[in-house]
């Protein structure tokens, strides 16, 4: 082989082994990119799983925090119910204890005022006469509104006994009792509709925490163990899914509205003059129903004296 079959030789060598070189270039170098780009998709993964786990961390906190406010407006509830139990029970038996001494009072002023104006004469005297007369019972309906303390011919025995401080027999009390108070409490707690996000489950439940409110009024322990017998017996609660932050959001608001109305009842209740009543001896109302038939009894003896003062 000659030198010059040799080069040519060699630069076809050269020129096959070329090719071959540039195809591996770019081999090399998507090599050197593919982990650039693998770790930015690492990156981006690890990003989205950290949003992910914050994301679930923020819900739970917002799930604890509706599972409180869920817990205290039932706690708050159950208080402004108990609270409205014993305002209408302490009603009733202040009408039923007190209500003949004050149409005897009534009726008193009306005499008075009667004697007054026929002594005098006087337009005045005459017109307030008048007046203190159109405030006085009886009127259609007293027997069923004193249960039988007054009725259309005036006091009763039992009322009569009671202004000359004879023994008589007391109004029936009806209080719920402390075992009452705890099963009301328990069913509520499990009970109450506020608990349930379903609209089907929400008036199931209203409907039983219905029945649940009249036994407790009526302080009828018997029905409220039949009631958690049935409550007990009937279908479990469904379990609650997971819920969207909006959704939590929105259920938060709803209790904060629910907890004002609650305390607006809560509030009418006590600025009531039977709530004012009951405040000032929530543990023995009916030492203060004693107490304040004390004072009226010495309002009718002072009104009967001056009475036959102006008879004589």
């Amino acid at each position: 082989m000659t030198n010059r079959e040799a080069q040519q030789q060699a630069q076809r060598a050269v020129s096959e082994a070329e090719p071959q070189e540039e195809s591996q270039a770019p081999a090399e170098a998507q090599s050197e990119q593919a982990p650039s780009e693998e770790a930015r998709s690492e990156e981006e993964a690890r990003a989205e799983e950290a949003r992910s786990e914050e994301e679930a961390r923020a819900a739970e906190r917002l799930e604890r925090a509706v599972r409180a406010a869920e817990q205290a407006l039932i706690e708050f509830e159950i208080a402004v119910e108990t609270f409205r139990v014993e305002v209408e029970n302490f009603s009733r038996l202040h009408h039923q204890r007190l209500g003949p001494m004050y149409s005897r009072l009534d009726e008193l002023d009306a005499l008075i005022a009667e004697a007054v104006a026929a002594r005098t004469g006087d337009p005045e005297d005459q017109r307030r006469a008048r007046e203190a007369r159109g405030l006085v019972q009886p009127m259609p309906g007293v027997e069923e509104l004193f249960h039988g303390w007054i009725d259309s011919e005036g006091l009763s025995p039992e009322a009569s006994a009671m202004l000359t401080e004879q023994p008589v027999q007391p109004p029936p009390r009806v209080r719920p009792s402390e075992e009452a108070r705890r099963i009301y409490r328990d069913l509520a707690r499990k009970a109450h509709p506020d608990l349930a996000e379903e609209e089907a489950e929400r008036e199931r439940r209203g409907e039983f925490i219905v029945r649940v409110n009249a036994a407790y009024a009526a302080g009828d322990e018997v029905a409220l163990r039949k009631l958690a017998e049935e409550w007990e017996a009937g279908p479990p609660p469904p379990e609650r899914r997971a819920s969207r932050s909006e959704e939590l959001y929105a259920r938060l608001e709803w209790l904060a509205e629910r907890k004002e109305m609650l305390a607006a009842v809560a509030s009418e209740l006590e600025s009531s003059a039977i709530g004012a009543m009951i405040k000032m001896a929530p543990e023995d109302p009916d030492r203060l129903l004693d107490e304040i038939a004390e004072q009226l009894i010495a309002q009718v003896s002072e009104k009967e004296a001056r009475l036959a003062e102006l008879a004589q």
